[in-house]
């Protein structure tokens, strides 16, 4: 049995990658590279250059590989970017997405796993927010995710392929082995840039929003290390293996924290102060979000590890300094 990951050479894409050949598994990578990079893929696994909504050559690797689950995490994920370009967030996440499955129900694959984000939530009233909480997106991203899902739905009614949809809050960190980690020189996840920023590579950074009804008046995240994120994918595909029914399940700790906490953490693992501005909302963000991920606990058997703010922080702080080296030679 071989795996598909589509996106395996992104940053949560490597590390699933990595995950399914430690366990021994066999694993084909269907990337375009636009944003990934092919050094981030585990040797063991094959690499093929394609976009996925090319039907023809996803139906060809899944016939030649003899793959039986697709793990997809493929498209644009900045939340900003999406508000000013929501046709080609549509086209990457929603169309292609579309022509993805299409491939897959053609060629006979039953297991499908879907890298979703809690944006399909759009700003909850009340928290944590539970997978029965309505959807109500407010990007474009959000929109483009929830329309996946709900073809993913449709598409196990119709055809019975078989999925689970993960949604995402925040992720960061990086792999505890150092092998991989967030490594897009221009990304916009809020710990990556705090991490560049205090080493230097950024002159400063900007903190979106101070009037929030939260308690400093920033942004509230749920952040949950990729590792851990990558497990809740190996017990998903698990459950699906032994035939586990369909289903929607948030990935995070239940527990929020501030930009500005998230600013301190980072101060407090490399020992120097990060240099921010204040400025105005944007776009899309909202307020708070947090996990109620009970559910992947109890269905999945999934068992976070590292729900440690200060581990996650240090562990992508290790990832920038081992890429400022990297860069150097």
């Amino acid at each position: 049995m071989t795996v598909l990951v589509t996106g395996g050479a992104g940053y949560i894409g490597s590390h699933m990658v990595l995950a399914l050949t430690d366990a021994g598994q066999d694993v084909v990578v269907l990337d375009n590279l636009t944003t990934g990079f092919a050094w981030a893929i585990a040797p063991q696994a094959k690499l093929i250059k394609g976009d996925i909504g090319d039907e023809a050559l996803v139906e060809k690797i899944i016939k030649d590989h003899k793959v039986d689950a697709v793990i997809h995490f493929a498209g644009s994920i900045v939340v900003p970017d999406s508000v000013v370009d929501p046709l080609g967030y549509y086209l990457n996440n929603t169309v292609k997405s579309r022509a993805l499955m299409a491939a897959v129900v053609k060629a006979g694959v039953k297991n499908f796993i879907f890298s979703s984000t809690a944006a399909v939530y759009g700003n909850p009233l009340t928290q944590p927010v539970f997978e029965s909480e309505k959807p109500a997106p407010i990007s474009p991203y959000g929109t483009s995710k929830l329309m996946t899902e709900l073809m993913l739905q449709d598409s196990h009614l119709a055809y019975g392929l078989n999925y689970v949809a993960l949604r995402y809050f925040n992720v960061a960190g990086a792999d505890p082995k150092g092998r991989s980690g967030q490594s897009t020189p221009r990304a916009t996840h809020l710990i990556k840039v705090a991490c560049q920023t205090v080493l230097g590579q950024r002159a400063s950074m900007d903190v979106y929003g101070t009037d929030y009804p939260t308690p400093d008046g920033t942004c509230l995240r749920d952040y949950i290390h990729v590792s851990d994120l990558i497990s809740a994918h190996m017990d998903a595909l698990a459950y699906l293996r032994r035939g586990g029914e369909s289903g929607i399940f948030n990935c995070g700790y239940s527990q929020g924290y501030s930009v500005l906490e998230v600013i301190k953490a980072v101060e407090k693992a490399a020992g120097r102060a990060v240099n921010h501005k204040m400025v105005p909302r944007r776009a899309g963000d909202p307020a708070a979000i947090v996990a109620g991920a009970t559910r992947a606990r109890e269905i999945l058997g999934w068992t976070p590890k590292h729900a440690d703010l200060d581990f996650i922080v240090a562990s992508a702080l290790a990832w920038e300094q081992h890429l400022q080296r990297r860069n150097a030679a």
